[in-house]
C-alpha cells in the first residue's frame, strides 16, 4: 500500500532522534507507526462478520403488485465499523415503487441499492422499501459489494457477498375465455356427460342384461335378488390432458429478428390457457422452442395438477426468452412421442405457415384434438380436424 512505502522514513526519523537526542522526532515516529499499525488492522477487519441480507416477503408475483423487502445490516463482532457503504445492484424493472431509491448504473435497466451507514459492536440495521413489479421476467438481485475502512480512513477494505437471488415477475393474464376439444384417453380420470369411455373399475350402478353385454360384464349379486340378469353400469371418464406449445418465433425469417410486442402477447395468451386450464382440472403440461434465460436449449414440462405445477409453468413462462435452437415445427415432431396420449394440444403461434399446416395435418393422424391459437392479423386458414381460434393482436 501506499501509505506503507513511508514506514522506511519513520525508522529513519526515529533513529535520527535517537542520534540528535530529539525526543519529538523519537515520539512523532512511535506515534505514526502505532496509528498505521492500528488502522491497518482496523481495516483489514473491518468487514469481518459484517453479514447483509435481504428478507422477502414474496419473490414471485404479476406486473403492477407491490410487496415489501427489508434489507438487513449486521455487525456480529466487537470492532466496531466506522462506516459501510453497500451497492446492491438491482433491476429497474423489479426495483422500489420510489425510482430516486435506485442510483444510477452503467448497466442499462439497472439500478443500485446505496445503503450508507456506521455500525457499532453487535449492532443491526434494517432498513424496508416497498417494490413493484413492472415487467415479465427472471431478475437477478445482487450480488452486493460492502466498502469499509479504518477510522481514520487510511485503509480500506471491499468485499462482495455471494448473495445474488432472483425475482420472478409472471406474464400478464389476459381476460379471454377460450374452448377446448375434450380429450378421449381410454384411461382418463374425469366423469364426463358425453360417452366415450367406460372405466370398469367404477361400477355406479345397474341395469336389464342386453344381448351383447359380455359375460363378465353381469351383476351376480343383482341378479340374484331381482331373478333377472342385470349388467353393471361403468363410469364414462375421460381424461383431461393438455399440453400448450408455444411458439416464439414472430417472424418467418430468423433473420427479421424479433417483434417483442408479439413475443409478449403469445407468452400472456400462453399463461392464461395455462391458467383456465388448471382452474377446469386439467392436467397441463408446457413446451416451446424458445429458450429459457440462461439456458441454450427448449424445454418441455411434462402434464401435471399438483398444487406446484401452476407456479412451475408461469415460472417457466416468465422466463421464455426470444432465442431458438431448432425450427417449431421440427420441435414439435421431434417431442410428440413425450406427449401423453389422448392429450389435446394447444399450438399458441404468431403465424400460421405453410410447414405449420403441413405439420398439423400430419399430427391429425395421431393426435385427434388440437386447438390452434393464432395471433396474426389475417384469418388462419381452415385445417381439416383443427380447432382454430383467431385472436388479432394490432400493435399500439
Amino acid at each position: 500500500m501506499a501509505l506503507l512505502r513511508w514506514s522506511p522514513f519513520l525508522v529513519l526519523f526515529f533513529f535520527l532522534g535517537l542520534i540528535l537526542q530529539s525526543s519529538w522526532l523519537v515520539f512523532f515516529s512511535v506515534v505514526v507507526t502505532v496509528i498505521i499499525v492500528l488502522a491497518y488492522l482496523w481495516g483489514s477487519h473491518a468487514l469481518d462478520q459484517v453479514i447483509y441480507h435481504r428478507h422477502w416477503r414474496y419473490r414471485r408475483g404479476f406486473p403492477g403488485e407491490q410487496f415489501p423487502v427489508k434489507i438487513e445490516v449486521e455487525n456480529r463482532k466487537l470492532l466496531p465499523v466506522s462506516w459501510l457503504h453497500i451497492l446492491d445492484p438491482w433491476p429497474m424493472a423489479v426495483g422500489p415503487s420510489d425510482p430516486s431509491i435506485l442510483a444510477p448504473s452503467h448497466i442499462r435497466n439497472q439500478g443500485l441499492l446505496a445503503t450508507l451507514c456506521s455500525l457499532r459492536w453487535h449492532e443491526r440495521i434494517i432498513r424496508s422499501y416497498d417494490l413493484l413489479l413492472h415487467q415479465r421476467g427472471v431478475y437477478p438481485v445482487g450480488p452486493a459489494a460492502l466498502q469499509s475502512s479504518d477510522l481514520f480512513g487510511l485503509f480500506r477494505s471491499s468485499q462482495e457477498q455471494d448473495t445474488q437471488e432472483y425475482v420472478t415477475v409472471y406474464p400478464e393474464l389476459l381476460p379471454l375465455t377460450i374452448r377446448f376439444l375434450p380429450t378421449q384417453d381410454p384411461f382418463g380420470d374425469h366423469a364426463v356427460h358425453r360417452r366415450l369411455f367406460e372405466d370398469p373399475s367404477r361400477p355406479i350402478g345397474v341395469r336389464p342384461y342386453h344381448p351383447e353385454d359380455e359375460f363378465r360384464r353381469i351383476h351376480w349379486p343383482a341378479t340374484a335378488r331381482s331373478g333377472n340378469l342385470q349388467a353393471k353400469i361403468y363410469q364414462t371418464v375421460s381424461a383431461q390432458v393438455m399440453m400448450v406449445c408455444l411458439n416464439v418465433s414472430t417472424a418467418r425469417q430468423a433473420w427479421l429478428g424479433t417483434d417483442n410486442d408479439m413475443l409478449e402477447q403469445l407468452i400472456k395468451v400462453s399463461a392464461t390457457v395455462v391458467y383456465q386450464s388448471m382452474q377446469s382440472g386439467y392436467a397441463v403440461g408446457l413446451m416451446s422452442n424458445g429458450c429459457l434465460a440462461h439456458a441454450d436449449h427448449p424445454f418441455q414440462i411434462q402434464p401435471g395438477r399438483t398444487t406446484s405445477q401452476l407456479a412451475h409453468l408461469l415460472q417457466a413462462l416468465a422466463a421464455v426468452t426470444p432465442y431458438t435452437t431448432a425450427g417449431f415445427e421440427n420441435y414439435l415432431i421431434k417431442a410428440l412421442p413425450r406427449i401423453p396420449y389422448g392429450a389435446s394440444l394447444v399450438i399458441v403461434t404468431a403465424l400460421v405457415t405453410s410447414t405449420l399446416i403441413e405439420t398439423l395435418l400430419r399430427l391429425k393422424r395421431y393426435r385427434t384434438n388440437t386447438t390452434l391459437i393464432s395471433l396474426e392479423t389475417s384469418v388462419p386458414p381452415a385445417i381439416p380436424g383443427v380447432y382454430s381460434v383467431h385472436l388479432p393482436f394490432y400493435e399500439q
